[in-house]
């Protein structure tokens, strides 16, 4: 009994909170053309990029295309639904369009060299945290958590473009410039990570070196520093949107459309850190790379140590 309520709860939680906040904000009419058109492309990317796949394929790494070309639909949609300030539009648009192609790209580059013939890593994970839950239908798992990512671009991460979009304030706040340069420079140190663990890795092949760990660069600070500057990217966004938040006069609504903000934080954080970031990442670091075990005793796990 116990344990089919513990299944049924790790399920049920994540699907409810979507509903509710896709229920929160759609009593708020200026986003509803929004929220729509968003939920019927968000599904049709994903069905189509992810879902499909994964039942000819039982694969769920597929959904690493779907997820990014699903910012760039929130960014398409942002600059031509939101009612707001058109330089605004065009800045959170644009964000939300270079991010998306970022990650796009390199899926699609990832497919094209044929990483995505066999499971990803942390997609072989979600195997092993199934089995302890207690599920046992993978291919019902897969496509449970395919749509999961998928409605959390319907709903908590399209909140900053849905709000910033829609303001119609002539004026940029303190929060917003602040946000937007923050944004700007987590993307870069992302991006910085990313290039430092493939020099490190071309040049660990051209000098015959195997299964060593990165500590170069920012990877001295932290052993995720590429986590760590997506999830900054994405508090980046919270602190932006906070001058575009409605005031409504149900407070419910007002309260319900800053606690779903402020959550993105919390859900990104467990994302990148727990979900199918840095533990997946972990578990099969320590069992390929022998010195992997003193860099963990060594270096941050996800929040870098500046004085280091």
């Amino acid at each position: 009994m116990s344990e089919n309520f513990n299944k049924f709860k790790s399920r049920f939680i994540p699907s409810i909170l979507f509903l509710i906040v896709f229920i929160i904000f759609f009593q708020i009419e200026k986003f509803q053309n929004f929220l729509i058109v968003n939920f019927v492309a968000q599904l049709s990317v994903f069905l189509i990029a992810a879902c499909i796949p994964a039942l000819l394929t039982k694969r769920m790494s597929y959904v690493d295309i779907a997820w990014p070309f699903g910012l760039i639909s929130i960014g398409i949609i942002a600059l031509f639904f939101g009612e707001g300030y058109t330089p605004r539009k065009i800045i959170i648009s644009s964000l939300y369009l270079i991010a998306g192609l970022r990650m796009g790209l390199g899926a699609l580059v990832l497919l094209k060299k044929g990483y995505l013939d066999k499971e990803l890593p942390r997609y072989q994970f979600q195997r092993i945290r199934w089995k302890k839950k207690g599920f046992t239908n993978n291919r019902i798992s897969i496509q449970f958590e395919i749509l999961l990512q998928c409605f959390a671009n319907i709903t908590f991460l399209a909140i900053p473009a849905i709000l910033i979009s829609n303001n119609s304030h002539e004026y940029f706040s303190i929060f917003e410039i602040i946000g937007f340069v923050l944004w700007i420079v987590f993307f870069v140190l992302e991006h910085i990570a990313d290039i430092q663990k493939q020099a490190f890795l071309i040049n660990a092949k051209k000098n015959n070196l195997k299964n060593k760990v990165c500590n170069v660069g920012l990877w001295n600070y932290t052993r995720h520093p590429n986590y760590f500057s997506e999830w900054m990217i994405w508090n980046a966004l919270i602190l932006a949107s906070f001058s575009s938040l409605i005031f409504s006069e149900e407070i419910y609504i007002f309260i319900g459309v800053l606690i779903s903000l402020i959550y993105i934080s919390f859900l990104m954080y467990q994302t990148l850190v727990f979900l199918t970031g840095a533990v997946p990442s972990e578990y099969y670091s320590l069992i390929k790379r022998p010195d992997y075990k003193k860099y963990q005793m060594t270096t941050n796990m996800f929040f870098p140590n500046l004085f280091k």
